[in-house]
């Protein structure tokens, strides 16, 4: 009888703790809880779409750069002495074999 008693007792306990104004008590709690699930998912959600545009920025930021290498290898390819001289004899202009000559201001020697 004694066993009787006692497993009643318990289910009397569980009643009370899972009673209707044990939920009421607890509400707020519950509430919290559910906030911070909402919190946690939204903050999932907020690193996808930062690690999605990181990525994005990345590969733009890989495009650039090989345009830029590709530009500045063809301003040096065209920037190089014969590639001037190509490009500039159309207009009639010629590269110079001889040496430039040298101009002495003849007033500036006597002076020392």
């Amino acid at each position: 009888m004694s066993e009787e008693k006692e497993i009643s007792r318990r289910r009397r306990q569980r009643k009370r703790l899972f009673g209707y104004r044990w939920i009421v008590k607890n509400l707020p709690f519950f509430l919290f809880l559910a906030v911070l699930a909402i919190v946690y998912i939204a903050n999932g959600h907020y690193a996808d779409n930062t690690v999605r545009n990181i990525n994005k920025v990345n590969r733009d930021l890989k495009e650039l750069q090989y345009e830029y290498k590709f530009l500045k290898s063809e301003v040096m390819f065209r920037s190089k002495q014969s590639e001037m001289a190509k490009a500039v004899e159309p207009l009639g202009l010629k590269e110079l074999r001889v040496p430039p000559a040298v101009l002495v201001d003849s007033t500036a020697v006597n002076e020392k």
